[in-house]
């Protein structure tokens, strides 16, 4: 893999953990040696990506005393309005036509790259990262520029609208091993380079995700309904005043 392909890898890793508050705005970055120890890269590769940050306006270099997270004032006002349905809707659309595309496309190399993000996700390395490195590396494949901004700008919708976070949080931790079933479906017909079943596998892994959503919305809903019935019934029941005239 070249260095330029190798720093950019670097670059999403690193806002990944920003747009998780992992690195929050404002806190320092860890040094250069920590930062080439973390993603076993060498120091030169991750100057080249600190360079890409800050030229993306992620970052601040302070000479002589380090690398700053840049707080991103107007980052997702327009986006608080959009819901996990919408946002996964959008995903299955986009990204399922991305994979019928990408398997007309998809090199060795590529496909080497994806069973490595297998291989972290079953070992429970950094999912969430290797999870969106999957979906980012098929985007690639298609060779369309606009098809790799567009998954990147919803992956960052993911991770940084505080609703969406938090309803998939509430259906992602348990879901391993779907996900994983999922995503192998997905490898597998991009190595046969079949288009059609590229397609369907993606949007059924959406399709597992939405409908997973919609469960976790009426469980809540339902939680919700009992607690405030038990708080009427603490409030209007008569059962203490029936215990009473009962001895």
């Amino acid at each position: 893999m070249g260095n330029r392909r190798l720093f950019w890898r670097i670059v999403d890793k690193i806002e990944s953990l920003i747009n998780q508050g992992e690195f929050s705005a404002g806190s320092r970055l860890p040094p250069e040696r920590e930062l080439a120890e973390m993603f076993d890269v060498s120091r030169p590769t991750i100057r080249e990506a600190i360079i890409a940050l800050e030229v993306r306006g992620r970052v601040e270099v302070k000479t002589g005393s380090g690398v700053y997270v840049v707080e991103q004032k107007n980052a997702s006002i327009k986006s608080k309005e959009i819901s996990a349905f919408e946002l996964t809707q959008a995903r299955a659309l986009i990204e399922g036509e991305i994979a019928a595309l990408a398997a007309q496309s998809i090199t060795e190399e590529e496909l080497e790259q994806l069973n490595k993000t297998l291989i972290a996700m079953e070992k429970g390395l950094y999912v969430e990262q290797a999870d969106r490195e999957f979906h980012e590396i098929i985007a690639r494949a298609t060779r369309n520029k606009a098809l790799e901004f567009a998954v990147s700008n919803l992956w960052d919708l993911r991770l940084t609208n505080p609703q969406i976070v938090a309803d998939y949080g509430s259906v992602c931790k348990n879901n391993n091993e779907c996900v994983m079933d999922e995503h192998t479906a997905i490898y597998t017909a991009l190595k046969s380079h079949d288009a059609n079943a590229a397609r369907s596998a993606m949007h059924k892994h959406f399709n597992r995700l939405i409908n997973a959503l919609f469960d976790a919305v009426e469980s809540r809903a339902l939680e919700e309904i009992k607690r405030k019935n038990d708080e009427k019934r603490g409030l209007y029941s008569l059962d203490g005043l029936v215990n009473k005239s009962a001895h």
